[in-house]
Parts: structure tokens; C-alpha cells; sequence
């Protein structure tokens, strides 16, 4: 019984699902993420002006309203407006479709990198559909503060990004120190 155990986590660590399962995965991943983040932007745009702040409990952050026209922490944001557009909107899109097509049809995932990539694709898809439908700009709502130290504002679909980042490289370490493990048998 525990052998059996043992292949089942195994099958699923390795993520070798069918590709009608994945996307079923991936398209209730994606409803969910852009559907939380786009919600909290709509918030942060109808009950925040640009003039206002609310701190948050013990100072450790601020709510206030911020349209980016550039990228993460608004790196890019001095370009002209033609490149930004193409560099942030088109090819941004076709980066986005070209992670999705690779997340459907790569034939085996280790279930930490598909999560950590799908994350990155729906916080990327949701900053776009704000360029797409805000005129290039991005809605961005909050800082977070610890002592004199301070981020720059940011939203939902940039922790997404980041989180799915940290998950993508976790799973690189694991997949590698299993390697290493396998190879010492």
C-alpha cells in the first residue's frame, strides 16, 4: 500500500497530466487570478483618488492609487509611447500566448513550475488586459513599509509574478538536488 502511495505522489509532483486536463487546470487558474486581481484594482480605482492614502495597520503599508505606463515598479515608464506600447503590450501578448501554448503542450511538468509559470502568465495577463484597455497604463495600489524601508506601489498581479517566479526556481532546486540524490544511488 505505501509503494502505491509513494507512485501516486510521485505522478503527481511529475505533473503528468493530459492536455485536456491542463487547460481545464490552467483556465481555472487564470479565471481566478485576473479575475482577484482586476477586482482589486477595480476597487483601488473607485474608492481611491490619486490624492489619497490609507495606511495600513502599524504603518506597514499604503493604499494609494497609482497608474503605471510602465513595467514592474515602473521600470520602462520614460520610454516614448510607441515602444512602450510595443514592447509591453504586443510583445507582452505574444510572450503571454507563447508561455500558454508551452504550458499545454510540454509533455511532463514537475507541479511546482507549471504553478510557478501559470502564476506568471495570469499576473502578466491581467497587467495586460489593463494596457489593452487603460491606454497603456496599469493600475497599481500598493506599498508595503517596514522602518525607513519601503517598496515601490505595486498590485495583485505583481505578487502573482513574483510568487510564480519563487515557485518556478524552488522547483529548479528540487528537480536538481533529485538529480544529484538519483545519481549518488
Amino acid at each position: 500500500m505505501r509503494f502505491a502511495n509513494f507512485r501516486l505522489v510521485r505522478y503527481i509532483f511529475a505533473m503528468n497530466f493530459s492536455r485536456p486536463l491542463r487547460l481545464v487546470i490552467l483556465l481555472l487558474l487564470l479565471g481566478g487570478t485576473v479575475g482577484c486581481d482586476q477586482t482589486t484594482k477595480h476597487i483601488a480605482r473607485t474608492k481611491l483618488n490619486q490624492f489619497d492614502s490609507v495606511m495600513l495597520l502599524g504603518g506597514l503599508g499604503e493604499l494609494q492609487l497609482a497608474e503605471n505606463s510602465g513595467a514592474f515598479l515602473s521600470l520602462g515608464d520614460s520610454l516614448p509611447q510607441a515602444i512602450r506600447t510595443l514592447v509591453f503590450t504586443v510583445a507582452g501578448g505574444i510572450g503571454l500566448l507563447a508561455m500558454f501554448v508551452y504550458l499545454l503542450l510540454r509533455p511532463r511538468w514537475h507541479w511546482l513550475a507549471f504553478c510557478g509559470l501559470a502564476l506568471v502568465m495570469a499576473g502578466g495577463a491581467s497587467n495586460l488586459i489593463d494596457r489593452i484597455t487603460r491606454n497603456g497604463l496599469v493600475t497599481d495600489f500598493l506599498t508595503l513599509r517596514c522602518g525607513p524601508l519601503h517598496t515601490g506601489v505595486f498590485n495583485v498581479a505583481d505578487i502573482l509574478v513574483m510568487l510564480g517566479i519563487v515557485l518556478f526556481v524552488l522547483s529548479a532546486w528540487i528537480v536538481s538536488r533529485q538529480s544529484i540524490a538519483s545519481r549518488q544511488k
